[in-house]
């Protein structure tokens, strides 16, 4: 599952706007999604799914699902842990783990992904691939995370992984870190996504 907010001038990329203009930073969103999904795609390991916030209707949504046949889905209301929550638990519900990934990380490979699938594969409950700022890229679960799990997370913030690690183990959950990643989410991030490129 892939989360992603529409490429709108104004509303996505905000701290990147100094550098890049509106305009420029909703293009730098229109290609870290369409990255984003050929990555998850060569990976495929399992149905891709692209969460589309504030909704699915926007025609560069349409036209990534054309392009990669993937299905669009809706985020629902409310913060980030309400939407990742719900999305994981349509996944369960299933039949299948869910592996949850946002457009900010331009280091995943398909190697990465393929590696998270495999973790929850292998009998662990969770998967986490940790960011170098304290969050993390890439959450997967094989089974319901405890009731909570989610709500009152710090988001945003370098406490995120940490956080998230006290409560696996309070939920007496088996769980495997990948090796850590940087997002895309400041001004000076931008030189390493030109290196990135080189």
């Amino acid at each position: 599952m892939v989360f992603a907010k529409a490429p709108t001038p104004g509303r996505v990329k905000t701290r990147l706007i100094p550098a890049l203009g509106a305009k420029g930073a909703a293009a730098l969103q229109r290609r870290l999604i369409e990255r984003t999904l050929g990555t998850a795609e060569e990976a495929r390991p399992g149905t891709l799914e692209l969460w589309c916030a504030p909704g699915p209707d926007d025609p560069f949504f349409a036209a990534c699902a054309l392009r990669h046949g993937i299905s669009l889905r809706t985020q629902c209301d409310g913060d980030l842990g309400v939407r990742m929550a719900l999305a994981l638990e349509s996944a369960l519900a299933a039949g299948s783990p869910g592996i949850l990934i946002g457009c900010d990380c331009p280091a995943f490979t398909a190697a990465y992904l393929r590696e998270a699938a495999a973790a929850l594969a292998d009998g662990n409950d969770a998967v986490l691939g940790p960011a170098e700022d304290g969050g993390y890229v890439l959450i997967g679960l094989a089974r319901p995370a405890p009731a909570q799990f989610f709500a009152g997370m710090p988001w945003g913030t370098a406490a995120v992984m940490q956080e998230t690690r006290v409560r696996l183990m309070r939920g007496n959950m088996r769980w495997r870190e990948l090796a850590p990643l940087w997002d895309l989410d400041r001004p000076e991030d931008l030189q390493r996504l030109h290196q990135l490129r080189a």
